[in-house]
């Protein structure tokens, strides 16, 4: 019984998470969390463009709290708008924005809209990108192109840190699948290195540095360095 608990909760979560951007339009909202208080409903909209959802006076606001209220009978909804500043690192508002342009221009086109988009993520700073088009892309048999530039993770823990997202362009040939992943500057890689005048002098130091109990006229071993030169010299000799 408590796993249909949990299997209808998130269905009615999910639903909330899909009226609000329903009635906010495609490419205005990037996330949409659910926090639960015990003042009451708390929801959080990240957007870029948080004039448009709030609207004049608060109007769009106010429509969405009554709608939270009737249709999904929550008693004290809260929204709350949470500001992109950079909207060119958002994987959905780019997703969504390729799906718009698609719509608009249609499918022809769809390799100069990717090529736009990459190169606006990229000077945005993004370390990676990856567009991926799923449909009848100009022909009229659906195929896969892919648009990628940059370092993207893929697998393990680091994978975890690149922005996914997807979206979905109805064209007239059919619909079109958007796929962006984008990794962010700002982001943490486990294995990422830097090399800087402090690493540069502590690996000097340390290579300078011989352990102790260790001849500096040897290796780390104890063992004397093989004499090469003097070899191939006695060698010589013994040929003449």
């Amino acid at each position: 019984m408590e796993e249909k608990k949990t299997v209808q909760f998130k269905k009615e979560e999910f639903a909330i998470k899909e009226s609000i951007k329903n009635a906010l339009g495609k490419g205005k909202v990037s996330k949409v969390i659910i926090e639960y208080t015990p003042v009451g409903e708390k929801i959080i909209i990240s957007t870029h463009k948080p004039g448009l959802v709030i609207g004049r006076k608060g109007v769009k606001i106010g429509e969405l709290t009554q709608m939270l209220r009737t249709e999904f009978k929550l008693e004290n909804p809260h929204i709350e708008i949470d500001e992109i500043m950079q909207p060119e690192l958002d994987a959905q508002i780019m997703a969504d924005e390729i799906a718009l342009s698609l719509e608009r221009f249609g499918p022809l086109r769809f390799k100069v809209t990717a090529y736009r988009t990459l190169q606006k993520i990229i000077k945005a700073g993004a370390l990676g990108v990856e567009i991926r088009l799923n449909g009848k892309l100009p022909s009229a048999r659906a195929r896969s192109w892919r648009f990628a530039q940059g370092y993207l993770k893929k697998t393990g823990d680091s994978a975890k840190v690149v922005d996914r997202a997807q979206s979905r362009a109805q064209t007239k040939p059919g619909t079109v699948g958007v796929k962006v992943s984008i990794l962010s500057p700002d982001v943490e890689l486990k294995d990422r290195i830097k090399i800087d005048d402090e690493l540069i002098k502590k690996l000097k130091e340390n290579s300078e540095v011989a352990p102790k109990g260790v001849p500096p006229s040897t290796g780390l071993g104890g063992k004397e360095k093989p004499k090469t030169k003097k070899v191939i010299k006695k060698v010589k000799k013994d040929k003449n």
